[in-house]
């Protein structure tokens, strides 16, 4: 027969409440002797807590229990707590209360009581449970009302508070509620449809609430991760977490000697030019919140710097021998393979190791063509709001543009940058605010004229000679080199066989009743002895 579990209850004698003396004591609601009095919880044993010269009172109300409760055994603990209301005195001494305790939980339930103690005494003890020092539950006290009072004076009730707000309807819908709004702030508002984004945002809005460690935001340029730092900073700051600024830089505009000032500061005369102090972006970010966009563009020594300012809060200034301390939360972006330029040893393992904790990658506009028309209304909105001109599609024109956008064979190279400059360009252009079809068939001609221009010839080399040796790249025409090249390309983006299918023959599929583009590209990439697998 397993042992039946034991209730232990810990709490602070209450100095004043407990505090009854006399025959007239028993019609006195004392909360400590009414915990051991409730007819539905029995206690097996009360870890008594006091501070100060309270031993008298302690033993008066020990005798008490043993009369109305002689199957509980009362322990009584003198805590060295020098002021009940400092609040790091007392959450010191109960932590180690609590460190000390052999708790038994295979054997034990624990109750923390909440009623008694100072308020500070009293947080402490609800802090301690919700961190789970104390593994239990809080249970409350309160005196009896009505003809409670009149049949049982001294008796009250108890109730148990159980963290887990999941299990108070109300709580958890309202939790439910903020944390929805959470997301749609971290979306800008815009009612996404891609899965992939939205499991991401639902993740980002977690760890950006309940971690101060440094977020990483991979993507193509372009894919909004410098906006979507920025709505992390502005949830955190509603939040009351941050109290300093938004800092964002982009280390691929950081050269030669100006990179160390810009980033950690100068002290005057450290150079030619120095006229000045110079705080930098690391010291103007304390408090608050530093964005480093592309951050696999710093050099070795600017890494060097940050990492032993991540990992010790302190850095030199440039000139300077005497550390400054800066503390702010980072928040690094990227469109490179940092993983790839470690193995090169253009970036460093430790510093990766730093600030990659949560990653998060961020899809392209290709990758998410469901999002393109909710984005389309937010830019509209966004021009509005800027220009002071409101400006909107005719039912056909917008029909029109959002058949191109979400066509398998519109890249998108630019992502969302493009796409708000296509929607800027076509607002402006449109008479009284009206966006017409020969508004988009203009645009639809900038966009695929501006993607074939950035289609560079050094992307054709380098997605051959990854593939390739040199001498089978010599084998290959010029003429076939290009078009290979672009297959190449777009497999490499695509989730499988069918999607890169579906991309290269956009246009010639619709002739056909039955088209296999799976089947057209597997056997294309066999003639130059390829596969999709090995791309």
């Amino acid at each position: 027969m397993p042992h039946p579990r034991k209730t232990v209850v810990i709490g602070f004698l209450g100095t004043n409440l407990d505090s009854q003396w006399g025959p007239n004591r028993w019609q006195k609601w004392r909360p400590t002797l009414s915990l051991c009095q409730q007819d539905d919880l029995k206690v097996d044993r009360f870890h008594l807590l006091i501070d100060g010269n309270f031993e008298t009172l302690a033993e008066h109300v020990k005798e008490d229990i043993t009369l109305v409760s002689p199957e509980t055994e009362v322990i009584v603990h003198k805590l060295s707590i020098r002021d009940a209301w400092d609040f790091q005195d007392v959450y010191e001494a109960l932590h180690d209360f609590c460190q000390d305790y052999d708790f038994d939980q295979t054997r034990e339930d624990y109750l923390a009581h909440m009623t008694t103690g100072t308020h500070v005494a009293q947080i402490c003890l609800f802090l301690l449970t919700e961190a789970h020092y104390l593994p239990g539950k809080l249970i409350q006290t309160s005196p009896p009302f009505g003809r409670l009072a009149k049949k049982q004076p001294g008796v009250g009730k108890a109730e148990i508070i159980d963290l887990d707000l999941s299990r108070y309807d109300r709580l958890a819908t309202r939790f439910t509620q903020e944390q929805a709004q959470a997301q749609d702030f971290l979306r800008s508002g815009i009612a996404t449809r891609n899965e992939q984004f939205n499991r991401l945002i639902a993740e980002l809005e977690v760890v950006a609430l309940r971690s101060k460690a440094p977020l990483h935001l991979t993507g193509p340029t372009g894919a909004g991760k410098s906006q979507l730092a920025r709505r992390v900073y502005e949830l955190r700051q509603q939040r009351s977490d941050l109290q300093g600024e938004f800092v964002e830089i982009n280390c691929a505009t950081l050269r030669g000697d100006t990179a160390m000032s810009t980033l950690f500061g100068h002290r005057k005369g450290a150079f030619t030019g120095a006229q000045a102090d110079r705080p930098g972006v690391l010291r103007q970010a304390h408090n608050g919140m530093l964005f480093l966009d592309e951050i696999g563009e710093l050099g070795s020594d600017e890494q060097a710097m940050l990492l032993r300012a991540l990992e010790e809060g302190t850095f030199l200034p440039v000139g300077s021998d005497t550390p400054v301390k800066s503390k702010f939360q980072l928040i690094t972006g990227t469109n490179r393979d940092l993983r790839s330029d470690v193995s090169s040893g253009s970036f460093r393992e430790d510093l990766l190791a730093r600030i990659n904790l949560w990653t998060f990658d961020i899809p392209g506009l290709a990758e998410r063509r469901e999002d393109i028309a909710p984005n389309i209304n937010y830019e509209l909105k966004r021009y509005s709001e800027s220009e002071g001109r409101v400006a909107s599609f005719n039912t056909e024109a917008e029909q029109k543009f959002l058949r191109f956008a979400e066509a398998a064979d519109s890249p998108w190279r630019g992502n969302f940058r493009d796409l708000n400059a296509a929607i800027t360009r076509m607002a402006t252009l449109a008479e009284r605010g009206r966006i017409r079809e020969q508004d988009v068939d203009l645009e639809i001609l900038r966009l695929q004229r501006s993607w074939q221009r950035n289609q560079s010839e050094s992307e054709t080399t380098t997605d051959l000679s990854s593939v390739f040796s040199d001498e089978a790249l010599n084998e290959i025409d010029p003429f076939d080199r290009v078009q290979l090249a672009h297959v190449i390309s777009v497999s490499r983006k695509s989730k499988s066989l069918s999607d890169a299918g579906r991309s290269l023959f956009a246009a010639s599929r619709k002739k056909k009743k039955n088209p296999n583009d799976a089947d057209r590209l597997k056997k294309y990439l066999a003639k130059f002895e390829l596969t999709f697998a090995a791309l």
